[in-house]
Formats: C-alpha cells, sequence, structure tokens
C-alpha cells in the first residue's frame, strides 16, 4: 500500500482549524499517513494556539513564516511543499482545507478511490453543509448528486477535500504554475485532465463544508461586495 500525506492548509479561524484537525485524527487513517499542518502566518496567539493543539493532538506543524518571507496566501508554497514530501515518499496527497469537518470513514474512503478508479488523478469528497444538503462548490457544478457514485468530470474540482494522487504529482510540475494566480485546484484539475488522468467527484463521500472559513475575508463578497470587489482587483485576490 502507497502512504498517504494529508495536509491542512490554515489562516487563522481557529476554531473553525480545531474541528477540521480532530476530526482527521480521530477518523479512520491508512496505515503510515501523516497529518501535517500550514500555517500560513496566523496572528502570534493563534500561532500559539496551533503550536499547543499541535502538541495535543500529535501532528506535525510548519509555520510558513520561517521559511519563507512572501505574506499570505501562501498556498502555492505549500502545494509545492507538500508535492515534493509526497513524492518522496511516493505517497498520495490528500488536501483537506481548514473549514471542512471529515467523517470517520471519509479518508479510508477516498484513499480507496485513488486505488479503484482508472487512471485516477484526483478524488474529491462532495461538500455539503449541517442539514447535508450539496453546498458550495459543489452546489454548482450540475452534476447528479443525487447518485451515489464516482462521476468523471472535466470541470474543476475543489480543493475543499480532495486526493491528488502520486501519478498526478508525478506528471504534473507545480513548480511551473504562475505564482500570481490564487485558485490552484482549477489549474491543477487542467493539468491532471491534460495528463490524461481522470477527475471524480465522489458523490457517495460527503464532508461538511463552512464556506470561506479558512479565508475570512471573501465572507465580505456577502457582507459588504463592493468591498470584496476592490480588494479583489487591488490585491488581486482570487485570480484564476
Amino acid at each position: 500500500m502507497r502512504p498517504l500525506h494529508i495536509i491542512t492548509p490554515v489562516k487563522d479561524s481557529i476554531g473553525l482549524a480545531v474541528q477540521t484537525f480532530r476530526s482527521v485524527l480521530e477518523a479512520e487513517l491508512p496505515p503510515g499517513s501523516k497529518y501535517t499542518v500550514y500555517n500560513d502566518r496566523s496572528t502570534p496567539g493563534n500561532r500559539t494556539v496551533l503550536e499547543n493543539t499541535a502538541r495535543q493532538y500529535g501532528f506535525h506543524l510548519v509555520h510558513l513564516e520561517d521559511i519563507t518571507d512572501n505574506p499570505s496566501p501562501n498556498y502555492l508554497t505549500v502545494l509545492r511543499m507538500a508535492r515534493r514530501d509526497a513524492l518522496a515518499a511516493g505517497a498520495h496527497l490528500l488536501i483537506i482545507e481548514s473549514d471542512v469537518t471529515v467523517r470517520p470513514d471519509t479518508v479510508t474512503a477516498l484513499y480507496g478511490k485513488a486505488t479503484d478508479l482508472p487512471v485516477c488523478g484526483m478524488a474529491a469528497a462532495v461538500t455539503v453543509d449541517r442539514d447535508g444538503h450539496i453546498n458550495y462548490p459543489y452546489d454548482k457544478m450540475g452534476l447528479p448528486f443525487q447518485k451515489y457514485s464516482d462521476i468523471p468530470t472535466r470541470k474543476h474540482l475543489n480543493f475543499c477535500c480532495t486526493l491528488l494522487t502520486v501519478e498526478l504529482l508525478e506528471r504534473v510540475d507545480f513548480e511551473r504554475f504562475d505564482a500570481s494566480k490564487s485558485w490552484f485546484d482549477v489549474t491543477v484539475s487542467r493539468e491532471s485532465l491534460k495528463r490524461g488522468l481522470a477527475n471524480y467527484a465522489c458523490t457517495g463521500i460527503r464532508v461538511l463544508h463552512q464556506p470561506h472559513g479558512s479565508r475570512p475575508w471573501k465572507q465580505l463578497k456577502y457582507k459588504n461586495p463592493l468591498k470584496y470587489y476592490w480588494l479583489k482587483i487591488i490585491k488581486k485576490r482570487d485570480r484564476i
């Protein structure tokens, strides 16, 4: 069996993030799994909380401010570091964002899909709200979510809870990605298909998603749309 590396990027929103950590570490994990949390310049107080939480739960914690001078967000830095580590170990890479809560069987189910689905590049869990209804980002995909099946799709798969197979990591070079962009799930989804792999929305695997909890500034899209789009343009955020 291949190892599995699991990562969660974090930028403040520590309350939600701790829910994510707990759900991952209390879930069933394949033998030899490694869980790493990347702290992307959270406040000093939250850095301390993360360090204490890492000691309590036993995950590996990386402070990006100790590695790079780049301002947040550093999502591409995380992807590049995680890809290098996974390739060195011959491991699949599972991204679980810090506003997602997984179920006890989520990780092993996605790991099984990586093994069983034909030429799998990406296998993504579908996001739901607390009432079990499909929510952002998968509510806009137009897929037949009422059927519990593994649907190959040419639409991009969000990184909320998505496994990237070692075959994808070997074929797609993250070092070549444009660092000025923000939505690398779009880039990876496209590159996976270009390299002859298939991307699957696994509608039978569902995770709780509290949208934009991992990127608090994006709540402005609903609370203050004028400020949201001003930041999007001026600070070049959310670029695909």
